[in-house]
């Protein structure tokens, strides 16, 4: 039975059904092409065209396998710089973006055996940087690390600009602590001054009372003369009033 032509109902039909992830174990990566089920995947690799792409292969499989798992790593990365850069992200959950893809290139085509070990050739080489993910997904975690002239330049002005910015923060907490140690012994010279002020006024208060008390202390061998002078009052006068004169 022949393929369905390009616009026709049935071309647009399996198309639709042809749309989004397939299982992977129905999936040709010699002929690039997807089965349904298992049935049509059978009938696929008994077909001409693809046991003629075996025959090829067959001719030299390390070759083959070797330019899939370049291929795979090659887009993997690029997927990975230009969609987190170099921002942490779970590896099972980046590959889920990967596989998004129907035409990238299977895991099952390359020289890796599993996704564990794939990512840890990513974090032996330095390509990226491979963390355990301590998160509810578990797994790992993976970082692009760009090495490129313009990410190093570019890291060399952050990491410039970050030491500049501590710079001046220290800076900045020295003058504070300076400020504070001066207003410190400026309070303790102001204490001092007012401590010593106080010190003279009852040294002051102390003399005061101790020169009177040496003008009041009494000599043992003669006795203490009072001049005490008493004016006299004077005596008032009372008018007397004239006696009546008697008539005759």
């Amino acid at each position: 039975m022949g393929r369905a032509e390009v616009g026709t109902p049935k071309y647009i039909a399996n198309k639709m059904k042809a749309k989004g992830l397939q299982r992977l174990r129905w999936y040709c990566q010699v002929c690039e092409k997807q089965c349904r089920d298992e049935n049509g995947f059978r009938c696929h690799t008994q077909s001409e065209s693809h046991v003629r792409q075996m025959l090829i292969i067959g001719e030299n499989p390390q070759k083959k396998i070797a330019e899939y798992s370049e291929q795979f790593k090659r887009d993997f990365l690029s997927l990975l710089k230009s969609s987190h850069g170099e921002k942490k992200v779970n590896f099972n959950k980046f590959y889920q973006e990967y596989i998004s893809d129907r035409n990238h290139i299977h895991m099952n085509a390359t020289k890796w055996v599993s996704l564990t070990e794939f990512v840890k050739v990513l974090g032996d080489q330095g390509i990226c940087r491979v963390e355990v993910d301590p998160g509810k997904e578990g797994g790992f975690t993976i970082a692009y690390i760009d090495n490129s002239p313009e990410a190093i330049k570019r890291r060399e002005l952050a990491q410039k600009r970050e030491r500049g910015d501590k710079d001046d923060l220290e800076r900045e907490q020295k003058q504070l602590e300076r400020q504070v140690k001066k207003a410190k012994m400026e309070g303790e010279e102001l204490k001092k001054l007012k401590k010593k002020e106080g010190e003279n006024d009852e040294n002051k208060s102390e003399s005061d009372d101790s020169k009177s008390a040496r003008e009041l202390q009494r000599d043992g061998t003669q006795p203490i003369k009072l001049a005490v002078s008493f004016s006299k009052k004077p005596i008032a006068t009372v008018a007397t009033r004239p006696k009546p004169m008697k008539l005759k």
